[in-house]
């Protein structure tokens, strides 16, 4: 088990109706004027954003609007609302949407915040962030976490390329506000691309080659279970309030840094390999991880037999006898079962990529940052193990 420092400042309101509350929260913080961020069409149709409107008009608070985040929201939108926030002297952020909007957020925070400065450099790691503008949010959508973790992912167009900001407790939310009613209109394919993201936050901390606290992985291990049982019933009941709650809690809890505790922040190698499919080929980030978790999990699951075997056993119930190895390939297969179950890709073709080995090698120089870094914390991967997991997911 290794040394870990846990910190997690973001309030959180629960519940039905909890979006109502928002213009007393903001009061709260002290700020006077609001940039809303949403994401499409959604948010204006339901009639969440002129409900939040009222709540800032109620509480006397000024705001300003933002929409138009697309899912692996773009760096060009994030330079758009860092423009609109100076004009306006806007001293709050509000993201109302799922982790697209949040992350757009948290980066406008820091362009905004840090003028010295390109904000791209942030996501290049060459620069660290010295402040950011307040954030609170009203998730729409359980998947990334955002709302509660220290980071955000930005696609920036120029190349294409997907990255995540350095890891800074500045752009943690101040507030995150949870109605699973928010959620019910969701399309399934989303709802259940979240849940899957939501696993794989979990999985990425799990799968780590070193002695790890029995407390962290009883968390872990529950939560997935959780996830993988309210997912399913989402397949046949869209309007489950109790499911919807389950599976929205579950993805605070599963990015917040709870289920890292002990596991020295795991190994991410999976999310490595899914930013460069986002960020070529704009895919849904949890379906992207569907497609790859597999041929990733066969590839490295040598190097801690028994780490898989247990995740088998404890997430799956499968008997576990002397032959770690037998275990883990039967529980890698369950939980490509579970993917299948709720129509999510266990491969690049089901995903609808049908790829050349010019892109593979492509998608595998992009993610070793041109033959210069390897990703993974169970085993380390080179350029060549990258692609050779990117061919076994063809």
């Amino acid at each position: 088990m290794r040394n870990f420092k846990y910190y997690t400042p973001t309030q959180v309101l629960f519940g039905k109706d909890t979006h109502l509350q928002v213009g007393t929260l903001l009061k709260q913080q002290g700020c006077h004027k609001v940039l809303i961020h949403y994401g499409g069409s959604s948010a204006v149709r339901s009639g969440l954003l002129e409900e939040v409107k009222a709540s800032l008009a109620d509480a006397g608070l000024e705001f300003v609007t933002l929409g138009g985040v697309v899912p692996n929201p773009r760096l060009s939108k994030v330079l758009e609302g860092m423009e609109l926030c100076r004009r306006e002297n806007v001293d709050f952020l509000l993201a109302v949407g799922g982790g697209s909007v949040i992350d757009s957020c948290k980066a406008i925070g820091y362009a905004v915040a840090n003028p010295w400065t390109d904000v791209w450099n942030f996501f290049l790691k060459t620069e660290t962030p010295k402040e950011c503008l307040p954030i609170g949010a009203i998730l729409t959508i359980a998947a990334s976490g955002s709302e509660m973790s220290n980071s955000c992912v930005i696609t920036n167009e120029d190349g294409w390329l997907k990255r995540g900001s350095i890891k800074s407790d500045l752009c943690r939310p101040r507030f995150a506000i949870l109605n699973p009613r928010l959620t019910y209109t969701l399309p399934q394919y989303q709802t259940e691309s979240g849940c899957v993201d939501i696993l794989m936050h979990t999985m990425e901390r799990y799968f780590v080659n070193f002695e790890t606290m029995e407390i962290t992985d009883s968390i872990s291990e529950a939560l997935m279970q959780t996830v993988i049982y309210n997912a399913r019933i989402l397949m046949k009941e869209p309007q489950n309030y109790n499911a919807r709650a389950e599976v929205m809690w579950a993805g605070s809890l599963s990015h917040n840094g709870l289920t890292g505790c002990g596991t020295d922040c795991g190994d991410w190698a999976c999310h490595q390999l899914e930013h460069e499919l986002g960020g070529m080929f704009d895919v849904a980030h949890g379906a992207g991880l569907a497609a790859l978790w597999g041929s990733w999990a066969r590839y490295v699951y040598q190097e801690n037999p028994e780490r898989f075997a247990q995740f088998a056993a404890n997430v799956f119930d499968i008997p576990c006898g002397t032959d770690f190895q037998k275990t883990a390939l039967a529980g890698i297969e369950a939980m490509e079962d579970f993917f299948r179950s709720v129509e999510m890709p266990t491969n690049l073709r089901e995903l609808g990529l049908i790829l050349s080995d010019e892109e593979i090698h492509k998608l595998a120089f992009k993610c070793s940052f041109e033959d210069t870094r390897t990703i993974g914390g169970i085993r380390q991967l080179n350029m060549k193990d990258m692609e050779k997991i990117y061919l076994m997911a063809r």
